[in-house]
């Protein structure tokens, strides 16, 4: 039987050249000499930590981010973004979190949609992913096409076609 994989996943390479992008233009921006203002990446834990010397400069890097990563190809929904904290100096730290795996509550979403969709496939939800299997590769198009019209408010991929 056909079937395909529903995932939410995301390249870090991809990512870190985004921060690498992002991180030369503060620091050969003018409105950014002088300050402390600074982008990482922490790869391992999937996190994007901001420091800036105040709430314009802050904004500035998230437009800046958002910019490097949309310019990559990468969705920028997989962005989700901490409480500011202020640190000593009138610093502000942010950390911004990459999502990545489709969680038991969205993948329970998903199938309620598909489901809704009328279409004789079947949904399973396996970890982090979801299974669409059906009789006809034409089913699973229309959902890839329907889930892809639908606003869940998730960047997903469609993986692992197989006839």
């Amino acid at each position: 039987m056909p079937s395909f994989d529903i995932v939410c996943e995301i390249n870090i390479q991809e990512v870190d050249n985004a921060i690498n992008q992002a991180s030369r233009e503060i620091m050969t921006r003018f409105d950014f000499r002088g300050g402390k203002s600074s982008v990482d990446l922490d790869k391992a834990n999937k996190l994007i930590k901001i420091v800036a010397d105040d709430m314009m400069k802050l904004r500035s890097i998230h437009q800046m981010i958002e910019s490097k990563i949309a310019k990559r190809g990468l969705d920028c929904r997989i962005l989700q973004y901490g409480k500011e904290e202020e640190g000593s100096g009138q610093i502000i730290r942010q950390q911004i979190s990459l999502k990545s795996g489709i969680s038991k509550e969205e993948a329970g979403k998903i199938t309620k949609f598909i489901k809704n969709t009328k279409l004789k496939v079947q949904a399973q939800i396996q970890d982090d992913q979801v299974r669409i299997t059906a009789k006809k590769i034409d089913d699973l198009q229309s959902v890839i096409s329907g889930l892809k019209q639908a606003e869940l408010g998730l960047p997903l991929q469609f993986v692992n076609m197989r006839s």
